[in-house]
């Protein structure tokens, strides 16, 4: 291991960067931009959200590893 392991939770438009990049594990999101985890106030797509990237944290076998959430975004 090398490093802090980290998760990156993005928006959608920017899945290629975390393609070109190579990051190590990432997490998309329908949402928009400046809105990662969800709309503000919104605790259980917030925990959602956090608990995808935990667990890909947890289960991600090799580097690259991308979840896409296919919730949409639902102001509340």
């Amino acid at each position: 291991m090398e490093g802090l392991p980290t998760v990156t939770v993005i928006v959608r438009s920017f899945r290629h960067v975390a393609e070109e990049m190579g990051f190590p594990r990432t997490v998309i999101t329908r949402h928009p931009m400046g809105r990662p985890l969800g709309p503000p106030g919104d605790s259980s797509t917030h925990s959602r959200v956090v608990g995808t990237a935990l667990h890909l944290l947890d289960t991600a076998t090799e580097g690259g590893a991308i979840v896409e959430l296919e919730d949409p975004y639902r102001p509340g």
